[in-house]
């Protein structure tokens, strides 16, 4: 399989889930806004969120595939059948009492997330009823993601790009249709998750039902158990666990720090996150899920040099692209902003904070996609500790830089929007702003780039990566569009206000003129310099 054309499939996917994210967040901002509803249910939504990540997406994931590809190749699809029946069942327990087990405790897990909410006992009871109807969420996103590292272990890449969409296409009809029929309205929201989670893992039983892989029941579970395979992922899951709960860890301090903010800080927060995560989905998930696979096939394999091979492949890419979209997210935040939420009850001070903490994630966007990059030349190697010890190291730093930004480093602002009055005024004024949520979104940024950087530096450490040659070209070149891209960016963009002046026609056209023109000149650059589509072509590693 050509992996840039599965690339290709899996962004086509995630750009059609993230367009509908776009819609339903646009649908909840126009019906809710930003404010004490809103964040409530954020918060709600964000603890079985966490798990999922800590659970399915994250450390599971990353024991599970490497194993099952290493099942796959060495021991064929008969053993294979038997380490999913026994994994499938075992996870299945385990995550039903999680999620039983959170809706019982849904109001200590909201103390301990959102404790400023406490304050309110309206707020608070609210929350806990949102969290204890999401929470079962839990129970079929990890079963979802289980499904999703078969089917990418069969190079099945489109089926788990394209399961999103379900979830977003729950809300938007939730919101739009149902929201009127419960008291408070927001409670649609939250069983819209119930509902978009229960469509995922069916869609995936049916296309692991088409390729005969659907996990069959073990009602042995002490022979589940002491299946090799399941004990080497529990192994492997064990430190994992640790890894990805520390960047989820770092996620929910920052909640609780919000809480603790302006009202409306966890929304502002929330929505940046989601623009940031458009390319953060399209990328970095993407190139993580194609990549994860073929790098355990080489590994099983014993080729090295394919596996250094592919990791450059992967960085190569994710500079290409990563770093214009963290420029323009950057450049183009109250505009993107104003076009897709400034509607019905989210005002033009949501846009204003909602700018200031995107701005802030866009330093940080490139080193998040790195780290979908990077990890996975340790996980395929079956390798879960050291990426473990440099997330612990980047969790150390976000808490300083969190201290830092709110209490001791006042004079910094990301209030501007990058034209030349904005910059002046901040140059003039910088001891009067404060950066408030914006700093907790800019320390995840900062410490992701950290994080990018050490694993770097581990993989080269350890030899398992050697870069291939023409690297200092290929970012001269890259520095050159990235160049062009900013000026047409800061001369075409205009002022702030006038975004919020516009009617929502004009807003999409300019907009989408602006992303157009900055993406045509950025690609054109580079074709000039010497790019062209072949030189990213590349071959998955083939099972023996």
């Amino acid at each position: 399989m050509n992996l840039l054309r599965a690339l290709v499939t899996v962004s086509g996917m995630t750009l059609l889930s993230r367009v509908l994210g776009f819609a339903r967040d646009f649908v909840i901002a126009r019906s809710f806004g930003a404010g004490s509803l809103t964040d409530a249910f954020f918060v709600a939504f964000k603890l079985p969120n966490l798990l999922r990540r800590l659970f399915a997406e994250g450390a599971f994931s990353q024991a599970f595939v490497p194993i099952l590809g290493e099942c796959k190749n060495l021991q064929g699809v008969a053993r294979t059948r038997v380490l999913l029946d026994n994994t499938a069942t075992l996870l299945s327990l385990v995550l039903l009492g999680v999620a039983v087990l959170g809706v019982l405790a849904a109001p200590a897990l909201v103390w301990i997330s959102a404790p400023g909410f406490a304050a309110e006992d309206g707020k608070f009871a609210l929350t806990v009823t949102l969290t204890r109807i999401t929470f079962p969420y839990i129970f079929f996103m990890s079963l979802t993601a289980m499904a999703a590292g078969i089917l990418n272990t069969w190079s099945r890449f489109a089926i788990p790009a394209f399961t999103p969409v379900l979830l977003n296409l729950s809300f938007i009809g939730m919101a739009l249709f149902a929201a009127p029929y419960f008291d408070p309205p927001v409670l649609a929201l939250a069983w819209a998750v119930f509902i978009g989670g229960a469509l995922q893992l069916t869609l995936q039983i049916l296309a692991l039902f088409r390729i005969g892989m659907l996990p069959r029941p073990s009602f042995n579970l002490v022979r589940a158990w002491k299946d090799a395979g399941v004990r080497r992922i529990v192994k492997l899951m064990a430190p994992a666990v640790l890894g990805v709960s520390v960047s989820q860890v770092s996620l929910l301090i920052n909640t609780l720090f919000a809480s603790f903010l302006a009202a409306g800080s966890v929304s502002w927060l929330y929505y940046a996150d989601r623009l940031m995560e458009f390319p953060a989905g399209l990328l970095g998930v993407a190139l993580g899920s194609i990549l994860l696979p073929s790098l355990a096939r080489c590994h099983a394999n014993a080729d090295n040099r394919e596996y250094a091979a592919l990791l450059d492949w992967g960085l190569r890419l994710t500079l290409l692209l990563a770093l214009p979209a963290a420029l323009g997210l950057a450049m183009l935040a109250a505009p993107l902003i104003a076009t897709l939420f400034f509607h019905g009850e989210f005002s033009a001070k949501d846009v204003d904070a909602t700018r200031q903490a995107l701005v802030a994630y866009s330093f940080g966007l490139t080193g998040i996609i790195l780290i979908k990059v990077l990890a996975p030349g340790f996980y395929a190697r079956q390798n879960v500790r050291t990426p473990v010890k440099i997330a612990l190291i980047s969790l150390s730093v976000t808490q300083l830089m969190n201290l830092g930004f709110l209490l001791g480093l006042g004079w910094l602002s990301f209030d501007l929007d990058f034209s030349l009055d904005a910059l002046r005024h901040i140059v003039l004024h910088r001891r009067e702003i404060r950066l408030g949520h914006a700093g907790l979104a800019l320390s995840i940024g900062l410490a992701a780039c950290l994080n990018a950087g050490l694993l770097y530096r581990g993989l080269r450490r350890q030899r398992i990566y050697t870069p291939q040659p023409g690297w200092g070209k290929f970012m001269a070149k890259l520095a050159c569009a990235l160049a062009v891209m900013f000026l047409v960016l800061f001369f075409g963009m205009g002022k702030t206000q006038d975004w919020l002046q516009y009617a929502l026609f004009t807003r999409l056209l300019h907009l989408s003129l602006l992303v157009a023109a900055s993406a045509g000149v950025y690609f054109a650059t580079l074709w000039a310099l010497g790019f062209r589509l072949a030189d990213f072509r590349r071959r998955a590693a083939e099972s023996d």
